[in-house]
């Protein structure tokens, strides 16, 4: 498995899944563009990855909710005559398990605006490019949430649906270019996930994962090197993936984490 003279773009790379994308394709020889808000973090991720893989890596801080500093961004890129091979729009987000009609809007925003626009502003900078030369590969992040929705979770679910149906128009949009767009939907996974929803409440995050062994990032990260990884004439276009325990966003098999 060689991305030696790949250029991966990766958004949310400060942690989780985002982080475990980028040390596998590190360790396949990419090189990197980490994308992600926290500064601190970032850059611990990007010289973690330098110290152990002999690849170039540029770390940016950036907020795909901003249109701006998007396109921004991705022109200083073309600028420096970068040319982005893979896209991953792993950046996302969920806030809160209140009801519709009881909803915080500024929570509903936050989810709107990093899970669907902020896809959207960078799908929107770097396909064009990816069509002029006639390759490339875009790869979201979806979720088990964008096939089926739960109690509290409308707006998130819905923000997922958003993505999947992207997904498919895209690949619509791409036919005859050589450029594909695959989608891997996880379900539960370890990471800071569940302490962005609770609002940094550690206890009630740590309790999410007790019921039985969740996903791991790298169990993603492997997943989407499945899909970047296959012949030219294979698309890889949605992949669902779950933990052994849970059958359904709604259905799981309360094993308990040490069983």
């Amino acid at each position: 498995m060689s991305f030696d003279g790949t250029t991966v773009l990766i958004t949310g790379a400060s942690s989780g899944i985002g982080a475990a994308c980028a040390k596998a394709f590190a360790a396949g020889g990419a090189d990197l563009i980490l994308a992600a808000r926290r500064n601190d973090r970032l850059h611990g991720v990007a010289e973690n990855l330098c110290s152990t893989h002999d690849v170039n890596i540029r770390a940016v801080v950036l907020d795909v909710r901003s249109r701006e500093a998007v396109e921004t961004f991705v022109q200083t890129l073309a600028d420096d005559d970068v040319a982005i091979d893979i896209l991953l729009n792993n950046a996302g987000l969920a806030r809160g398990l209140a009801s519709v009609q009881e909803g915080d809007i500024e929570d509903w925003e936050a989810m709107i605006d990093t899970n669907v626009k902020g896809l959207l502003y960078l799908t929107r900078a770097v396909v064009p490019g990816m069509v002029d030369r006639g390759s490339g590969h875009v790869i979201n992040i979806g979720s088990i949430s964008g096939h089926q929705v739960y109690a509290g979770g409308g707006v998130y679910c819905a923000t997922k649906y958003a993505v999947a149906a992207l997904g498919q128009g895209l690949r619509i949009d791409l036919l005859g270019t050589r450029v594909r767009c695959s989608t891997v939907d996880p379900g539960m996974v370890e990471t800071e996930f569940s302490l962005v929803r609770f609002g940094g409440d550690h206890e009630r995050a740590d309790t999410v994962y007790q019921q039985f062994p969740p996903l791991q990032p790298v169990d993603v990260a492997e997943t989407v090197l499945f899909c970047a990884t296959r012949p030219p004439h294979v698309n890889v276009q949605e992949v669902i993936v779950m933990p052994q325990d849970q059958a359904a966003v709604y259905a799981s098999y309360a094993r308990g984490i040490d069983d």
